[in-house]
């Protein structure tokens, strides 16, 4: 059996904010890709991108999660 691989996920609020997100990330060829989330676990839309963590130094040095009102949490 394959160990389980942590990922970082950002939830967003709503799905304009999620999806001006990923268009962001698409334009900066920054990995990832939007996943639904069950809405307990979601900061409100149920949409979320998710990144393996080895990428989250190269996501803060060209986006502020804050300015699309995401919450980041990791993954197991």
């Amino acid at each position: 059996m394959r160990a389980k691989r942590p990922y970082i996920v950002l939830s967003f609020r709503t799905t304009v904010e999620a999806m001006a997100w990923e268009k962001h990330c698409e334009a900066e060829h920054i990995p990832g890709r939007l996943i639904p989330l069950p809405r307990e676990l979601s900061a409100g839309c149920g949409l979320a991108w998710r990144m393996p963590p080895e990428d989250w130094s190269l996501w803060q040095s060209r986006i502020d999660p804050a300015a699309y009102d995401a919450a980041a949490v990791v993954e197991q």
